[in-house]
């Protein structure tokens, strides 16, 4: 800066001199500016052409102003070229890692792309990397379920939670669960990974809990009838057996529930997502459950609560959301004590239906709710046990809801309460009439 100073301040001296000299003082100072500008200006068009071929040729060497915007320009350089290279063995090593992983990676653009992929993508997804660079992944693999799947993350600008099942597109033996997660800023990473024998696995121990339920069933119909024989016949019977045939009945009793509830989940199990289209109409279904839970309730005098909108209905099936509703009021009555509040809300809003089943009773430690809805998971087992409980409950309003596209939702303190609730897309809303809603209370 200094010397640019000085020799623009030496130009305007020579120049006032020179005019002086020459009685045309405007005259010399003018030229002497304007020589200074032209200088001023190939020494500007030599640093524009360095930039342009910096590679092939050194920077200009102009004491100033010009060297010093060189030689940050070149500190620039370096830094970014270093920032390069290490960026790249950032890269190469997550390449490294990727490919060595024993699942299929796929990074993907902002129109689903391909931008990189790794070996086993060949393998389970008939993709070649770098041959199929740039293409649409929809155009190689034509999936409908996978055409849906990225369909739906593009329209709602959001990654679901649950993982796609298909079957390899270059492989029908092979089962692959698929994951899309947003990468960088517009990115996408789409990882495929091989669970045909977690599938297998999981296959036979639904055939397995489906065939020995309908074995044990038989067996279970001769037993339970003899006891009603016997019961029917209690007066000659010895007194000593009376106790013994009340417990065995009870017992009995207990497996024909537990078996019914293995079947019932084994079939919810066999299909993911529900298939009928016939509207339930659910305040009618859940003054029934009502009913069932007043009657279940008997000398406990449980005070209910039941809230309902008659205008909304869902699409599904009836004996299924039955089946889930009953359980949830069944299980509030179980566990809350004499004389305790139960509520049943059924509502909608703008992200759904809603049903809602509240109790003040025992409640559930916080480190139980993640596991409740495991089969035959109990918080408490002997007194589940003593209650007639099957610990499939929960499992089978899990499965009812996933078929319907809900979710369960739990919220419970202990010793304050539980509140149950069933979340329900807005797809499968039916409004049916525009009658008021009705609340009933017991």
């Amino acid at each position: 800066m200094r010397e640019d100073i000085w020799r623009f301040t030496g130009v305007i001296f020579v120049s006032l001199l020179a005019g002086l000299a020459s009685g045309q003082i405007v005259i010399c100072l003018l030229a002497g500016i304007v020589l200074f500008m032209i200088w001023q200006y190939r020494v500007l068009k030599q640093l524009y052409e360095w930039l342009q071929y910096r590679n092939e040729s050194d920077p200009p060497e102009h004491p100033g102003i010009i060297n010093e915007i060189c030689r940050e320009i070149e500190y620039l350089r370096i830094r970014h070229k270093q920032r390069k290279e290490k960026l790249s063995g950032f890269l190469k090593r997550f390449q490294e890692a990727t490919a060595a992983l024993p699942d299929a990676v796929v990074v993907m653009g902002e129109n689903g792309e391909i931008e990189w992929a790794n070996e086993k993508a060949g393998d389970y997804l008939g993709i070649r990397w770098p041959q199929d660079g740039r293409q649409r992944i929809l155009n190689l693999i034509r999936h409908p379920e996978l055409i849906t799947y990225l369909n739906q993350l593009e329209l709602e600008q959001q990654h679901p939670d649950k993982a796609l099942q298909i079957d390899s597109p270059i492989n029908t033996d092979l089962k692959l669960e698929i994951r899309i997660s947003p990468y960088g800023e517009i990115q996408k990473l789409l990882v495929a990974r091989d669970v045909t024998t977690i599938q297998r696995i999981h296959q036979m121990r639904k055939d397995f809990i489906a065939n020995a339920s309908h074995e044990l069933r038989t067996p279970l119909t001769v037993i339970s009838g003899y006891l009603e024989e016997f019961a029917d016949d209690m007066e000659v019977c010895p007194e000593t057996w009376k106790p013994h045939l009340e417990q065995m009945r009870k017992q009995s009793e207990r497996m024909r529930r537990l078996i019914n509830d293995l079947l019932q989940l084994s079939s919810l199990e066999m299909i993911k997502e529900h298939e009928e289209t016939e509207p339930v109409m659910v305040p009618d279904l859940l003054t029934s459950v009502y009913q069932e839970a007043q009657t279940l309730s008997g000398m406990m005098e449980h005070i209910f609560y039941l809230d309902t909108d008659p205008e909304l209905w869902i699409r599904g099936s009836q004996r299924e959301l039955y089946s889930a509703f009953s359980n949830l009021v069944n299980n509030a009555v179980q566990h809350t004590s004499e004389r305790g509040i139960i509520r049943i809300h059924w509502y909608a809003d703008k992200e759904g239906a809603h049903l809602e089943v509240a109790d003040n009773g025992e409640g559930i430690a916080p480190e139980h709710i993640p596991r409740i809805t495991e089969r035959f998971y109990r918080v408490d087992k002997d007194r589940s046990r003593e209650k007639g409980g099957t610990g499939l409950g929960l499992a089978i309003v899990k499965h009812v809801l996933a078929r319907h596209g809900g979710r369960l939702h739990i919220d419970s303190q202990l010793g304050k309460g539980s509140t149950f609730r069933c979340d329900f897309p807005a797809r499968i809303i039916v409004y049916k009439s525009k009658n008021a809603g009705t609340s009933l209370s017991a």
